[in-house]
């Protein structure tokens, strides 16, 4: 039964890869192989696992994707109503210039996703990244360029700092890093941020010229937008300072959306904004993540920390970066730090940008790249994977600085 799991796991993630051959949304396919494997796990479960530790495991599962598809449908119901009032074409037209080079706008969007990325969740900024591409006059061709740049810096700006990624806290909080510590990614993961940058726009040699769009946006609106960016800061803050998990913040921030938008507005029909996202992006991520769960209680996760026993641990963690393309970093990076594996600071530093950023490689390695996929039908698993040289060397040049970085305090 387990060799049959893992190849309809094995199957699921291959209808992502097929999809343009096949012709079949993804979001249909994943979940019906995630859905199929569990109800096979309840069935025949290996390891002969009882009832109840089956049913935990779901629960546990569940309760994972369920907090991250109601973070999703909360954010994006927020980008769908600032994006349908023009806020985002109101601020592309007041900040981008008449012209502008693609190499410098290519500069710009890497440094605003990586910065938004690290006081921002990965999701939250990669739907406004998205949003404001979307809002340029870019062909499909020049806007696929971009938006692989965005999944990569929206990983690395959140692998900077303890409230941009999962696993840099989780990293924090075992005691391997301080604070300070952390600071030395930032540097590194910029210098891959825009490394990648000037190799996606070494062919682009024209200039982009923007006509500016008469956008009217009420005060009503601004103010909406307002509350958008301060349930961003107050999920961070509260999460920092109370603990209060960010799908509990948000939702507040969307209901109190609701609220102000009813006073402001009582012929507003602003709960017609949830029907407006995409719940194809949401079915796929739900099939995704169910994937994801059946190979972490198959303890296929529970591998990796034998490559300390045959590799250093630098190559080791570079490894484990390259495999957090293929499974999720936080039950990889929890089997690592259960699993007791001696490293010094500039190792464990090494292995926070390494998950972190390593989940870049590939479109179905992160959170911001499965997003991004769902968002925009150009960008699809082949489509990304033809930049996938541009991306290795990204991440293996910020992976040395970083390496760098550590000794020198070490």
């Amino acid at each position: 039964m387990t060799v049959l799991l893992l190849i309809l796991v094995g199957l699921g993630f291959l209808s992502i890869v097929v999809e343009d051959l096949v012709h079949i949304d993804k979001a249909k396919t994943t979940l019906f192989f995630g859905s199929l494997v569990w109800i096979l796990f309840y069935i025949h479960p290996p390891h002969e696992l009882s009832v109840e530790q089956v049913q935990h495991a779901l629960n546990e599962n569940l309760l994972d994707i369920a907090t991250l598809w109601l973070f999703l449908m909360a954010a994006m119901t927020f980008v769908a109503y600032i994006s349908s009032k023009g806020v985002i074409d109101a601020l592309v037209n007041k900040v981008m210039p008449e012209r502008v080079s693609e190499r410098k706008l290519m500069l710009i969007t890497g440094l605003f996703a990586f910065l938004f990325s690290s006081f921002a969740d990965n999701i939250t900024a990669t739907l406004v990244c998205i949003g404001v591409l979307m809002s340029l006059p870019l062909t499909e061709k020049q806007r696929l360029r971009y938006l692989v740049l965005v999944v990569f810096a929206v990983n690395a700006g959140g692998a900077s700092l303890i409230t941009g990624d999962v696993t840099t806290l989780m990293i924090f909080l075992a005691g391997k890093v301080e604070i300070p510590d952390l600071l030395l990614i930032v540097l590194p993961a910029i210098f891959a941020v825009f490394s990648l940058a000037l190799m996606l726009s070494l062919t682009m040699k024209g200039t982009l010229t923007f006509t500016p769009q008469k956008v009217s946006v009420s005060g009503n609106d601004w103010l909406i937008s307002g509350l958008f960016l301060s349930t961003i800061a107050g999920t961070l803050l509260l999460n920092v300072f109370f603990t209060i998990p960010p799908v509990l913040s948000f939702l507040f921030g969307l209901s109190l959306m609701f609220m102000v938008v009813q006073f402001l507005n009582k012929d507003e029909p602003v709960l017609d904004y949830i029907r407006r996202i995409e719940f194809d992006t949401l079915l796929f991520f739900l099939g995704v993540l169910l994937l994801v769960g059946m190979l972490k209680e198959l303890g296929v996760l529970m591998y990796f920390p034998k490559l300390y026993d045959v590799l250093p641990p630098l190559a080791a963690n570079y490894v484990v970066g390259l495999f957090s393309a293929l499974f999720d970093n936080v039950p990889l990076t929890a089997a690592l730090l259960k699993s007791g594996v001696e490293m010094d600071l500039a190792e464990w530093l090494a292995l926070t940008y390494a998950v972190g950023v390593g989940g870049s490689l590939l479109v179905i390695g992160s959170a911001a790249g499965v997003v991004a996929m769902s968002k925009v039908q150009s960008l699809t698993f082949i489509s990304y994977l033809r930049f996938s040289i541009y991306l290795l060397i990204a991440y293996t040049l910020g992976f040395a600085a970083v390496v760098l970085a550590g000794f020198w305090i070490s």
